[in-house]
């Protein structure tokens, strides 16, 4: 068999869609605050295309800008003064942020109202408990994706390769809380091969290029790559996951490319979270298109 591809591009262009309609039903526009520290050049791009993302969500997206040799307290300042903003929905300190900064500290500063990243502890302690909260977008992205190809994953199993606070664990609480049966891997998991050929749902995050091969896939399997990784091959430079896409899809039932698959579903799953913050802080229903 061949796979059929899950196309991110499109479900992102879909969600973003929804996000702008909903955006202009509320009382007040949605604003979205991102903290950039230093001059990192692929922060840089992110922020930029959050920003431009924003604007055309119907988001009033704005950029503190702020040099690497910015104080702990500097930033905590900064942080606090958005978080007393009542025109900020939503808050996001790019990381990674320069040496000699405290990130827990710093994200620790943000409300959980206003958590569109869904890194705090508050954030994370919703999640478990199974209460209202704002979830990491990259694991929200990717249960969309899931979802669009099997709405009901009652009963089925799925494995996580990957435990990072950022995508492993949260994803694997979220196909939890989606009635799969749920194992996490990791690269100290005895036949990683074997556990993963057990997945009807194989979700890889571990940011080790093209790991996961096609003898560790179920046939029919639903692979979501979570994995960017810059690789050189015959003297050019690519982008490739953690899956090693073609002989995958020989024997998965669907999986996504890398580019084009859970990449843009994460921005896009950022400015929805922007609009669920803003509705709930302006004390009106949640759009039922972001639901």
């Amino acid at each position: 068999m061949t796979a059929e591809l899950i196309d991110g591009k499109a479900a992102a262009a879909s969600l973003r869609h929804a996000v702008g309609e909903a955006a202009l039903t509320l009382p007040r526009k949605p604003g979205l605050a991102v903290v950039l520290v230093g001059d990192d050049p692929a922060s840089q791009v992110y922020v930029g295309s959050k920003e431009k993302a924003a604007g055309k969500a119907n988001i009033v997206g704005s950029v503190r800008r702020m040099p690497g040799s910015s104080t702990q307290e500097e930033v905590l300042s900064v942080v606090r003064e958005l978080a007393a903003d009542d025109h900020v929905d939503g808050i996001l300190v790019q990381l990674p942020l320069p040496e000699g900064l405290d990130a827990d500290e710093i994200l620790s500063a943000i409300p959980a109202e206003k958590d569109v990243d869904g890194l705090t502890a508050p954030s994370a302690g919703a999640l478990v408990l199974g209460q209202e909260g704002l979830t990491p977008c990259t694991p929200q992205g990717s249960m969309r994706l899931i979802k669009a190809v099997e709405s009901d994953l009652s009963g089925k199993k799925a494995v996580v390769v990957g435990r990072s606070i950022l995508v492993g664990k949260p994803l694997a609480l979220m196909l939890l809380d989606a009635n799969a049966t749920v194992t996490i891997a990791h690269s100290r998991t005895k036949d990683l091969g074997a556990v993963c050929r057990e997945a009807d749902i194989l979700c890889v995050a571990v940011g080790r290029p093209e790991m996961v091969t096609a003898d560790m896939i179920k046939p029919g399997a639903i692979v979501i790559d979570v994995g960017i990784n810059r690789i050189e091959r015959d003297g050019t430079r690519k982008l490739v996951g953690d899956v090693e896409f073609d002989g995958a899809r020989e024997v998965a039932g669907h999986i996504t490319p890398v580019p084009g698959g859970v990449g843009p579903m994460t921005i896009a799953c950022l400015l929805r979270n922007t609009v669920v913050a803003s509705a709930r802080r302006q004390g009106v229903p949640v759009p039922e298109a972001l639901l």
